[in-house]
């Protein structure tokens, strides 16, 4: 890589070179002499990141494993990402079944294993007691460093349009008992091995969501995406967020806040580190809610849990960023197709992609228009992620003996984002028309080139990555 700016997370940018060897960085210096390489990439004006990290991403969640392995890992490395960790559980989605874990995760290792662009891991979701009691195995014997709990679950499904919450999970009592054994399992694992085996939380609150999706369903059904956050407004994040933090305190859990959707789930998390500085939490928001609002949102496309929320609300978690009370940002990437949202509110599958747009909006919109420098986007996209979740300093650093997982990025290219651009195998995409600057031109997986000028090269080279 020669004639480049090498972005460093938590250092700054250099002007340097920058070679590899048998997958790893193997020299950063002036004017390394490329005689010896196989290939040289001339990085001249254009800004060198690590690899992103894309640490919210839900593969096989309305599609077969092995589509979404091959089609959206792709899409990741439109948007500079080289790992990402994908959420999985059991019940309905995914594979539509429960059991142990022990039993169905070679299967969905099996299921994505030589499809996947990018290298990729898992979080889990024990749903039932006897997942619970899996977690010390799962840490130990599978490299599974972190689990899941979807507070809303215990009163909903998946689109909040059936309370028949046991059917959906098929699992026991899903209740805050439950997430009490998690997190006692989970920090149990974390002080026994002494690393960060930690616990990330949906937080929406059901009881209220309950009263509110009644009161909004009487007033008329508005089918329309406003109607939905009126449905499940911010104050169910912030009740959650206080039940979550109570518990996680108690237990000693470490534990991340993902997708934070807007100013008062991000004051409530502001607000729980400041009462509790013993307790190791983290914060996550999506480039969804800090990009979209459902005042410029037309149909249900953008359906998603928490739902989008006002423009005022991405403001705030702008200024979350900006400030570093945002730990990273990530996609909540779930390929959804025009056929699974359609026009009924209720019945619409939430989520949509967004991992092609990972480095190109944090730049477009962090670096160039909100004056965040190159090595903070680093550091959100790529290296904050890596260390939350065990895989720093091998992801999410440019340091020598460390995968060479890189993104040339061009700072001034200007693209409209459209459906094909992002090559995901999505339908539609609620960030189509927009105009965003700041494009990776090449993404380099474990030192060799895997996408170059729009297009993916070679074939998918993904390993799955114990943490």
């Amino acid at each position: 890589m020669k004639n480049g700016t090498l972005v460093l997370p938590y250092v700054g940018e250099v002007r340097a070179d920058l070679a590899t060897r048998d997958g790893r960085i193997a020299a950063i210096g002036e004017d390394l002499p490329p005689g010896e390489a196989d290939e040289v990439l001339d990085a001249a004006g254009r800004l060198v990141f690590p690899g992103g990290v894309d640490a919210h991403y839900h593969l096989g969640i309305y599609r077969p494993l092995e589509v979404d392995a091959t089609e959206e890992t792709r899409s990741s490395l439109v948007g500079g990402a080289t790992t990402v960790l994908s959420y999985f559980r059991t019940g309905q989605h995914y594979l539509n079944k429960t059991g142990a874990y022990e039993d169905i995760l070679p299967e969905v290792l099996d299921a994505v294993s030589g499809r996947s662009w990018t290298d990729f891991g898992f979080h889990l979701a024990p749903m039932d007691t006897r997942q619970v009691g899996e977690v010390p195995a799962l840490v130990d014997r599978h490299g599974i460093s972190s689990f899941k709990y979807y507070m809303f679950y215990k009163g909903f499904n998946l689109s909040a349009d059936s309370r028949d919450a046991k059917a959906f999970t098929m699992s026991d009592e899903y209740d805050l008992g439950h997430l009490y054994q998690i997190m006692e399992a989970v920090s149990a694992a974390a002080r026994d091995t002494g690393r960060r085996i930690s616990l990330s939380l949906h937080c929406e609150q059901a009881e209220l969501m309950r009263l509110f999706i009644e009161r909004v369903r009487a007033a008329g059904d508005p089918q329309t995406l406003k109607a939905y956050s009126d449905a499940r407004p911010p104050l169910t994040e912030r009740v959650a967020i206080g039940e979550a933090t109570t518990l996680a305190a108690a237990t000693a859990c470490p534990i991340n806040l993902l997708h934070l959707s807007s100013g008062e789930a991000l004051a409530a998390a502001t607000e729980a580190r400041l009462a509790r500085p013993d307790l190791d939490l983290r914060t996550e928001v999506t480039l969804h809610h800090l990009c979209l609002n459902y005042d410029e949102l037309s149909g249900l496309g953008a359906k998603v849990n928490p739902p989008i929320r006002s423009a005022a609300d991405s403001e705030a978690l702008w200024a979350g960023v900006l400030s570093g009370k945002v730990d990273w940002v990530a996609s909540d990437h779930a390929c959804c197709l025009e056929e699974h949202k359609g026009d009924e509110l209720w019945p619409a599958l939430p989520g949509f992609g967004g991992t092609g747009l990972l480095y190109p909006v944090l730049l477009s919109e962090g670096m160039h228009k909100r004056g965040l420098a190159p090595h903070r986007v680093a550091e959100l996209v790529s290296a904050n992620p890596a260390r939350a979740y065990g895989l720093w300093p091998r992801k999410g650093s440019l340091l020598v003996g460390q995968d060479a997982d890189l993104t040339v990025v061009d700072p001034d290219l200007e693209q409209e984002v459209t459906t094909d651009l992002l090559l995901s195998g999505q339908d539609h995409c609620p960030f189509a028309g927009r105009k965003v600057r700041g494009w990776p031109v090449a993404t380099v997986l474990r030192g060799r080139v895997v996408f170059r000028d729009g297009a993916v090269v070679g074939e998918p080279s993904g390993t799955f990555l114990p943490r």
